[in-house]
């Protein structure tokens, strides 16, 4: 297929060698159905397994596919921004590499990209293959997320979505280390909208967010990230309190049903363990937005590319530095 690259699509990955031959095969099987010129980028977030050596393989005898790999794991929201720095399409479409969500679904985004939408995201109606406790978890966490910023992070969706080319390129010129992806595209705004979809099971392998990824992913789009030195405050402050609040009880109890307490003993005890608690809580969240401004004051770069294959060799050269401009850009003009 030859011509200017229409479709870009991203696919993260972290230890998926079970799947990404499958997942190959399924994406492959959609974009050659569009009938339009489209690019794999398969991004190997420093898995441990045969990922990155099995999406080489696939490169080598597919000129559509490209890969790059990361020298470590930087996370999945750095996997999608740097799948995004790499993409020549008009449209760029991000999905997970573990077929939860559903390729065939790129193609109604793209009839709604057609139809002159800048951003079609794909809205879940329903969960398969997640427990009752995830999928509660998961509610919890959108509807607590958007009660708490001031964007419309639309319900039930994930950072499976078409983009278009200049949403991309707005995206790409943001500058903040501590980027919660579905969040940024809400917050720029353009012209959006859903395509609604039945998530499936994982194909094969184990889920990449297990309950503690799970709380610092929810923590990270709330504050737009974390700096986890900084977090144990949070923790702390969360716990104490808890155990304040249990201890104010029984000391209420000895109080007002045994003799074992001095008369003003108890208010004493009871206002210092509340207030010793809230101040630790407060400390916490403080600490969280300045570990996030001493950690954009580093200036480092998002990410750091071990190996591109499926480039031409001077434009892979070339990508580093057009990864980088964008934020030199913003210094320079401040």
């Amino acid at each position: 297929m030859s011509g200017q690259i229409k479709y870009s699509v991203i696919v993260p990955m972290y230890n998926e060698e079970e799947v990404i031959d499958h997942t190959y095969g399924r994406l492959k099987e959609v974009m050659d159905s569009a009938g339009e010129p489209y690019e794999l980028i398969f991004v190997n977030d420093g898995s441990r397994d045969r990922t990155a050596d099995k999406t080489a393989l696939i490169a080598s005898v597919d000129p559509n596919v490209r890969l790059i790999d990361f020298s470590r794991n930087f996370g999945h929201q750095i996997a999608i921004s740097a799948g995004m720095d790499y993409a020549e399409g008009d449209a760029i479409v991000v999905i997970d590499a573990d077929l939860q969500d559903p390729p065939e679904i790129i193609l109604a985004m793209i009839d709604k990209w057609k139809e002159g939408y800048e951003v079609v995201y794909g809205r879940r109606l329903k969960r398969k293959g997640e427990t009752m406790f995830k999928k509660l978890t998961a509610l919890a966490f959108y509807r607590l997320l958007r009660s708490m910023t001031n964007v419309d992070i639309p319900l039930d969706t994930g950072d499976f979505r078409l983009i278009d080319r200049k949403v991309c390129d707005v995206l790409r010129g943001l500058k903040e280390k501590n980027r919660f992806v579905r969040g940024l595209i809400s917050w720029i705004g353009f012209r959006q909208t859903s395509v609604e979809y039945v998530r499936e099971e994982r194909f094969a392998g184990e889920t990449k967010y297990p309950l503690k990824k799970m709380i610092g992913f929810a923590l990270d789009g709330i504050t737009s990230f974390s700096y986890k030195p900084l977090k144990i405050a949070t923790y702390l402050g969360f716990f104490l309190s808890l155990g304040s609040f249990i201890y104010l009880l029984v000391v209420l109890y000895q109080r007002l049903f045994t003799s074992t307490t001095e008369a003003g003993w108890t208010s004493i005890v009871a206002i210092n363990l509340l207030f010793n608690g809230i101040i630790l809580i407060l400390l916490g969240v403080i600490g969280e937005y300045i570990g996030r401004i001493y950690d954009e004051s580093k200036d480092r770069p998002l990410y750091i590319v071990r190996e591109t294959l499926g480039y031409k060799e001077q434009a892979a050269q070339d990508r580093p530095e057009r990864a980088e401009a964008p934020r030199r850009a913003n210094q320079d003009g401040r």
